[in-house]
């Protein structure tokens, strides 16, 4: 055989898919929150310190309601970019207790 790279081209079907599988994410990539692994990142920006939370597998319209809920709550500022979460401020214990209360888990 001429070609080994890994597309299997034997007979009439051409397969030409890999078979990934590293990474186990459902197919819609919604999960339900008591089966998400949170993390937190801490960055300075400008000087000023801001909290990531994530990655959130969730809707838009869900992932904006956590997002109003912790800004509410810590009385900061907030946004969403992809799954994490940002917010001002260096608040990682205070959103660890809100979000375990709320059913979120954590590595």
């Amino acid at each position: 055989m001429i070609f080994e790279m890994g597309a299997n081209l034997d007979g009439d079907d051409y397969d030409t898919s890999k078979n990934d599988k590293k990474n186990k994410k459902p197919s819609n990539g919604i999960i339900p929150k008591n089966q998400h692994q949170l993390v937190f990142t801490f960055e300075k920006r400008r000087g000023k310190p801001v909290t990531l939370v994530g990655r959130f597998y969730l809707n838009d319209k869900d992932k904006k309601d956590v997002l109003k809920l912790l800004k509410k709550k810590l009385a900061c500022g907030g946004s969403i970019k992809d799954e994490w979460i940002e917010l001002q401020g260096n608040v990682k214990d205070k959103i660890k207790t809100i979000l375990e209360a709320d059913g979120w888990k954590f590595k």
